[in-house]
């Protein structure tokens, strides 16, 4: 990728990061006007996490996308399609309910373990080289699953009052996190697209064929299991803090790809820098959506989404039948 499209990432991610922490400017202002520790303790207890978790689950997805859709060879495979997102929502759900262990750590282990769940399930039902129609049907029979059982859990869980507690965070929330709680999901984000970076000239040897790769040295099988398991980490741990944020890992690595010429390793890093932009920016729009109460996050990226998705399902036929 060129420098130059790496500092117009990044002076995007700047800015967006800017106006999330600083939009609306007049609330903050009169704030600060009133009472300046307030204001700081607005800004740096409310605002920042928000920010801070909005880049970090962005990049994760986005990171976490590029390379499931490396590993599948398919540019439909993301953590949502694929049933990982799913899957998390799922661990973490019976760990809250049914095992009380409603703290991060708890809910993150629930999560990581349902998404490892869900991935190696998809790779049992579909294969590592899934054609499109395959990966679909087993990644939306996943995720159907999943969420039957969500919901399930949810309406014989011990709490009557389970379905509203569990509401917001479902659907993908950012608001009223701390600190705390955005390091603990951030760091495992960061730790993963660390990890998966060092994997990306396998993920470009691989897209030459699995013989090829081998013959270069590289071990297939443990490179699926690594996929699986830093994918599930990163996406487990950020759903247990934000709850499940759908299609972001499945429109950043598009359009990664397209700045490195279609070399799917090479795509991990602008993926992640895309798809932290892309979740900032919708978390800025819920935010000054005029409507008067709180739209989840979830929905807006589902509502960009999926006419983006049936766009690509679309053009990849035209393409196989022209």
């Amino acid at each position: 990728m060129k420098a130059r499209a790496i500092l117009l990432l990044l002076a995007a991610l700047a800015l967006v990061a800017a106006a999330s922490l600083l939009l609306p400017f007049g609330p903050l202002r009169a704030l600060f006007a009133a009472n300046p520790d307030l204001g700081l303790a607005v800004l740096g207890e409310l605002r920042l996490p928000r920010t801070l978790l909005a880049l970090a689950y962005g990049a994760t997805l986005g990171a976490a996308g590029a390379a499931v859709q490396a590993l599948f060879a398919n540019p439909l495979a993301s953590p949502d399609l694929t049933g990982t997102t799913s899957g998390a929502a799922l661990g973490a759900v019976v760990t809250a309910y049914y095992f009380n262990l409603t703290a991060p750590a708890g809910l993150a282990i629930g999560s990581v373990g349902g998404a490892l769940l869900a991935l190696l399930l998809l790779l049992a039902l579909a294969g590592p080289k899934a054609e499109t129609a395959t990966l679909l049907l087993a990644g939306l029979a996943i995720s159907a699953l999943a969420g039957a059982l969500t919901t399930l859990a949810l309406a014989l869980a011990p709490s009557p009052f389970a379905f509203y507690d569990a509401y917001d965070w479902l659907m993908g929330s950012l608001i009223d996190r701390s600190l705390d709680q955005a390091a603990f999901a951030a760091v495992p984000g960061l730790l993963v697209i660390l990890l998966l970076l060092r994997l990306a000239p396998a993920l470009d040897r691989l897209a030459l064929g699995e013989e090829v790769a081998q013959s270069l040295g590289h071990n297939i099988s443990r490179l699926r299991l690594q996929i699986v398991c830093l994918t599930a980490l990163g996406v487990g741990a950020c759903v247990a803090i934000c709850g499940a944020i759908g299609f972001i890992g499945l429109i950043a690595p598009i359009f990664a790809r397209r700045l490195v010429r279609g070399h799917p390793g090479r795509a991990i890093l602008p993926a992640a820098m895309i798809g932290a932009l892309l979740l900032t920016a919708a978390d800025l729009a819920v935010r000054l959506a005029p409507l008067g109460r709180t739209l989840p996050i979830g929905v807006l990226t589902a509502l960009i989404g999926v006419p983006f998705f049936l766009w690509l399902v679309v053009h990849m036929r035209w393409r196989v039948t022209s």
